[in-house]
């Protein structure tokens, strides 16, 4: 069986990686890994540290890009690797809008599609924007959709989809596993040198539906929280232009926080591990925060992955300066358990989807809070 794995961003990569090693160890399957660019340094440096090698790359990456021009340049493109891989499954992950084209390019040369991390839902259509669409839009053409948790299952099964439902765990932890094990194996990773005596605590934020005034309010709320001298907050820019002008303009003067390149994710994994709090709007980020035992502020008004609320590991706050600030000062009040956390997976998740691919029985993923 000829297996073709699309992706252009770097959680992408990451969560496909383990994906993609178990595909390789299995005789029985040719797997070939096609790139689009979209992302494409970031996505570089992840091909590196998992040593993946990809069989055909798109270079599809524009700047300024808009969506619909992108969409449309990846599906053509898309449609010239389909036709000299001639897969007979294509492999997209997540809610990107690589994974979207390549679904629907896919589709339209009946190409069964599988859909790894399916199921995650917010049913806000512009929020995150365009993830929730594309997310949906994939799951309409897939017949074999891999969700993480019960909940991801849950959602699929209500919108009477068809197709085979696997619940697997998030390959993201498997990942996450793969740098743990390299870093504690003495696998050097490049920190920035942290002030003696303070606080970590790490920021991501990049979401579409947050530029302007959202961001403006989340680098309030920074400037509002760098006030405390027991603080030093890191903060690694997304490569996004507009987005990196607008926090250095909000946040180049304040005291005690730093804006950060983008980091490798060894780097990355490090700091988080070491973060006392971690406010982020990204999706994957809670996932690993929560599994590392580390506290989480959601900067959304909306999460596709609600296990971590649930289970007490990460409060959603928005992005109001007052909450996020009340809910930063109630954290650092608490100690950090540092318990490693099994509600998004338990590292197995890679397995129990190249199982499902090859027809074998798939032992469904519980979680464990």
């Amino acid at each position: 069986m000829r297996l073709l794995a699309v992706f252009g961003t770097r959680p992408e990569a990451v969560k496909l990686a383990p994906v993609i090693a178990t595909l390789k160890a299995e005789p029985a399957l040719e797997t070939s890994v096609c790139i689009t660019g979209q992302h494409r340094e970031l996505v570089d440096s992840a091909l590196d540290f998992f040593e993946i090698r990809a069989d055909f790359n798109l270079a599809a990456m524009r700047r300024k890009q808009a969506l619909s021009p992108l969409v449309a340049r990846l599906a053509q493109r898309l449609d010239r690797v389909l036709a000299e891989a001639a897969p007979d499954r294509v492999i997209v992950q997540g809610d990107t809008s690589s994974a979207f084209a390549a679904a629907l390019a896919a589709y339209h040369r009946a190409i069964p599609v599988a859909h790894v991390e399916a199921g995650l839902r917010t049913y806000r259509a512009a929020d995150p924007f365009p993830e929730e669409f594309n997310r949906r839009a994939i799951a309409l053409i897939a017949d074999m959709h891999f969700a993480p948790t019960r909940a991801a299952r849950d959602n699929l099964r209500g919108e009477r989809l068809g197709g085979q439902v696997f619940v697997t765990g998030n390959s993201g932890i498997d990942a996450l596993d793969m740098v743990l094990a390299r870093l504690d194996a003495g696998r050097a990773a490049a920190l920035p040198g942290l002030a003696e005596g303070r606080r970590l605590i790490l920021v991501t934020a990049h979401r579409r539906e947050s530029f302007g005034a959202p961001f403006a309010a989340i680098c309030a709320a920074l400037v509002r929280l760098a006030e405390r001298e027991d603080v030093e907050i890191l903060f690694p820019l997304h490569p996004n232009p507009a987005l990196r002008r607008a926090a250095e303009t909000a946040l180049r003067r304040a005291p005690r926080i730093r804006l950060l390149a983008p980091l490798d994710l060894p780097c990355f994994v490090a700091l988080m591990r070491r973060a006392e709090l971690v406010l982020t709007d990204s999706g994957g980020v809670q996932e690993e925060a929560v599994a590392l035992g580390r506290p989480v502020l959601v900067l959304r008004e909306a999460t596709e992955r609600p296990e971590g609320v649930e289970a007490g590991a990460a409060l959603r706050v928005g992005t109001e300066p007052a909450r996020i600030l009340d809910a930063a000062a109630a954290q650092l009040e608490r100690p950090v358990s540092g318990r490693r956390s099994h509600v998004y997976g338990d590292g197995r998740a890679s397995r129990r989807i190249v199982d499902g691919l090859l027809g074998r029985p798939v032992a469904e993923f519980a979680r464990d809070g």
